[in-house]
């Protein structure tokens, strides 16, 4: 053979693909130090408390090592190519979520929510193995949107028929069991919203109308966008339930804005929802009394009335400092009823200071940012969407609610995600990890073509 000849066969000669790593040893090792922190934090506090480790320290550390081991195996099994980061995270927050409500539950013998938030979390993480099992490919999803949009409205319109607590009608209660159906509303939500942007992102980016600086899309594609936002609205006036309202239209606008690319969707979103929130909040009793505590929450002391839960709250991030007054040491119980479902955060401040308080914020930040970055590497329109909106949904969730206790905008009934007392929350949100995992797991297969499928 010539030199050319050799020289030519030498460039046809294809490169040897090289897999790409799987990193669930990784996976494996961060889970255990999740669960080491957990136990470790169970028995700070009853060191802190009793001046002993709590008799049930091995039990829960065993029962949540099991867990994540089972979900572990599944993810090795149906996802090897998955985020090894998004497993981790959700075993640390919800671990450290069972030991907040353990250490209020010591504040409160007789009101015990621990056990009920341990079965949650179980059932949570078996949600987790059946859709990361079952759901070999998150496409299949875009088949059902008009069935989860309809599933959806249902589920956010059935509380209205219930009598309502605490000043919202957010929950189902029946014979002392309770849901709270805006959870999964959020998730079939997600997936109604990408499926329909994903479908029609070409007639909406295309220009119609021009209402002062925005550029509107045709009026085929205007209707369900302002059929959005009334609902929204709706569910606020309804269920007076400002969260809820804020977190539907968010998640739909920064959609809207990936799917077109176009900011001024932004800034009509905002309007809208400013609009919507002020005329609501001056209209309905429940919600304007949270304006009011929220633009003067000192008032009600100055009344002579004592301390409001607001305050309350503010008083424990104060009392904490930066470093803690230490797990089992603060006082945040003060706060009342809602210290373990929407005022969790005000006892981790008190108790873990500014320096815990900011990890937990971190590993919030790094959840929805592995969830971006797993949207943003899909080359299907739908999957990046539902990648990022499910992110975004987790994002807004941890701004609504860590803004309405430290003062920032006006209080809301959400519950923390993983962190907070709420069986409806715990397995929402393990529902969205699993269909993270799914996708990132779908965006390694892409560039790997020696995956097994």
């Amino acid at each position: 053979m010539t030199k050319a000849g050799t020289a030519v066969a030498a460039t046809e000669t294809p490169t040897p693909v090289v897999p790409l790593p799987r990193r669930r040893g990784i996976e494996l090792a961060l889970i255990v130090l999740a669960v080491l922190l957990s136990v470790y934090g169970y028995c700070a506090v009853g060191l802190a408390r009793t001046g002993a480790v709590p008799p049930g320290a091995v039990g829960y550390g065993a029962g949540l090592g099991v867990l994540a081991l089972l979900a572990h195996v599944a993810v090795r099994l149906r996802a090897p190519g998955a985020d090894c980061l998004l497993l981790p995270i959700g075993v640390l927050l919800n671990g450290l979520g069972l030991v907040l409500i353990y250490r209020l539950d010591l504040e409160t013998p007789g009101d015990r929510a621990a056990p009920a938030q341990l079965v949650w979390s179980t059932l949570g993480v078996g949600l987790f193995i059946v859709v990361v099992l079952l759901l070999r490919d998150h496409r299949v999803l875009q088949r059902y949107a008009y069935v989860s949009g309809a599933a959806a409205l249902g589920l956010l319109m059935l509380p209205i028929l219930f009598p309502a607590v605490n000043g919202a009608r957010i929950w189902v209660r029946i014979s002392g069991f309770s849901i709270q159906p805006g959870e999964f509303a959020k998730v079939l939500l997600a997936v109604f919203f990408a499926a329909y942007l994903a479908a029609n992102r070409n007639a909406l980016a295309y220009a119609g109308r021009r209402v002062w600086c925005v550029q509107l899309p045709t009026g085929r594609v205007l209707g369900p966008i302002v059929t959005v936002w009334l609902i929204s609205v709706g569910v606020l006036v309804l269920e007076r339930d400002l969260g809820t309202s804020l977190l539907f239209f968010g998640l739909f606008v920064i959609l809207l804005y990936i799917a077109t690319g176009r900011t001024g969707w932004i800034a009509l979103g905002l309007l809208l929802a400013a609009f919507g929130a002020v005329a609501v909040g001056w209209l309905e009793p429940h919600v304007h009394t949270r304006v009011e505590d929220w633009q003067d929450p000192f008032a009600t002391i100055e009344a002579g009335q004592g301390p409001n839960q607001l305050a309350q709250s503010l008083f424990a991030f104060a009392a904490g400092g930066v470093l803690g007054s230490g797990l089992g040491l603060g006082h945040s119980v003060l706060i009342g009823f809602a210290a373990k479902s929407d005022f969790i955060l005000a006892t981790a401040g008190e108790e873990l200071g500014l320096a815990g308080l900011s990890a937990i914020f971190l590993l919030y930040g790094l959840l929805v940012e592995r969830g971006y970055r797993a949207g943003l590497a899909l080359r299907d329109p739908f999957g990046r969407l539902l990648a990022i909106g499910l992110a975004s949904l987790v994002a807004l969730q941890v701004f609504v609610i860590a803004g309405g206790v430290t003062g920032l905008i006006p209080l809301t009934g959400m519950a923390m995600p993983f962190l907070a007392q709420g069986g409806s929350s715990v397995a929402t949100n393990w529902t969205i990890t699993a269909l993270l995992i799914r996708v990132s797991d779908s965006a390694r297969h892409q560039d790997d073509p020696e995956a097994e499928r």
